[in-house]
């Protein structure tokens, strides 16, 4: 580790190519190598925060650079997302555990507090009643120890025995009725000490112990400390991270909304286009239905005048040619009248001539 770091302060002094020949080529400087520093290029690295600390996590085995976090913060790739997951996870293990360190210190103090309580205090009759219980188990207890140590001369050793176990237990009760009198006499000089006592707290970023109104030296000592500070910037970083994020998901579902709104709004524009277009097309129909119907009523108006003619011709020539076969009837009529003069003129001649003839 004091190699790297001496590695390191070279480099800072020096640069990083210190070691390489004029004609050799320098390597380009890549964000995604593995050598440098991931928690270093999204906002800094925790191994710097608590040097000579208790929290102190010892040397960074990766390469701070400068121009490489600069690349890091250019750049655009997805992969930077990952880094920042990782450098979420180290420092919300660091917090967790630190929360773990305030509530311990705060239960410690609970159960400091709950033992500096005074006991409640006894009545005076219920102490004189205790005195009295004392008195009378001291003097069994006596009656007893003589009982025993003569049993053990006799060479009752079961007896003896038996005998002081009875006498240790009535010992104890009497060493609880004495407690209890000593706890009812608790003085008030100590209840003054007690509530005179330095009060402690837990500090909510670090979980160091803190003394309620000590100096304002100390106060500041302790915010400017490396712990108090180191704890606080690992907050302020994930903060600023999750709002970060919490911002760019706000963007991304107001850009989305807005593309949803323009998609709306273009199917719309569509649609009114389409009714538009479809309302055209129906005027464009019905003026065309409207002039194709005007021509075929010309058409048909023609057309029925030319039937209308050829049927007045056609009447014409029948009327024409209905005179003439009347005339032509009529003719025949008389032709036949006249023949049928004829022949009746002619029977007639010949029907005198047949009776001339015969009278002859």
């Amino acid at each position: 580790m004091a190699v790297l770091a001496a590695a390191q302060l070279l480099d800072e002094l020096m640069g990083r190519n210190r070691n390489v020949a004029p004609s050799e080529k320098t390597k380009e400087l890549n964000w995604e190598d593995p050598e440098y520093c991931k928690f270093y290029m999204v906002k800094f690295c925790p191994h710097d925060l608590f040097v000579n600390t208790r929290a102190d996590l010892g040397v960074c085995s990766k390469v701070h650079d400068d121009e490489v976090k600069a690349l890091f913060e250019k750049s655009t790739s997805y992969k930077k997302q990952a880094y920042e997951d990782e450098f979420i996870r180290f420092s919300q293990g660091m917090l967790n555990e630190v929360e773990r360190k305030i509530v311990k210190g705060k239960q410690r103090l609970a159960l400091i507090g709950n033992k500096s309580e005074p006991p409640s205090s006894l009545s005076p009759q219920q102490t004189q009643r205790n005195q009295e219980q004392i008195a009378l188990l001291s003097t069994k207890i006596n009656s007893l120890v003589s009982e025993a140590e003569a049993a053990g001369i006799e060479g009752n050793v079961e007896q003896a025995q038996g005998l002081m176990k009875l006498c240790d237990q009535l010992k104890e009760e009497r060493e609880q009725l004495r407690k209890q009198n000593d706890n009812s006499h608790w003085s008030q000089t100590a209840e003054i000490a007690a509530a005179q006592e330095k009060q402690m707290e837990v500090c909510e970023v670090c979980g160091a112990f803190l003394i309620v109104g000590d100096a304002q030296s100390r106060i500041d000592d302790h915010l400017m400390g490396k712990q108090h500070v180191g704890y606080a910037r690992l907050r302020m970083a994930l903060e600023e991270i999750m709002n970060e994020r919490a911002k760019q998901r706000d963007e991304k579902e107001k850009k989305r909304d807005e593309e949803r709104r323009e998609r709306h709004r273009q199917r719309e524009e569509e649609e009114k286009k389409k009714e538009k277009d479809r309302e055209e097309r129906r005027k464009r129909r019905e003026e065309e239905d409207g002039r194709r119907k005007h021509r075929d009523e010309r058409v048909h108006g023609s057309h029925r005048d030319r039937e209308w003619d050829r049927d007045s011709r056609s009447r014409h020539r029948e009327d024409r040619g209905s005179s003439r076969s009347h005339r032509s009837r009529s003719r025949d009529h008389r032709d036949k009248a006249r023949h049928e003069d004829r022949d009746r003129d002619r029977r007639r001649e010949n029907g005198d001539r047949d009776r001339d003839r015969r009278r002859h």
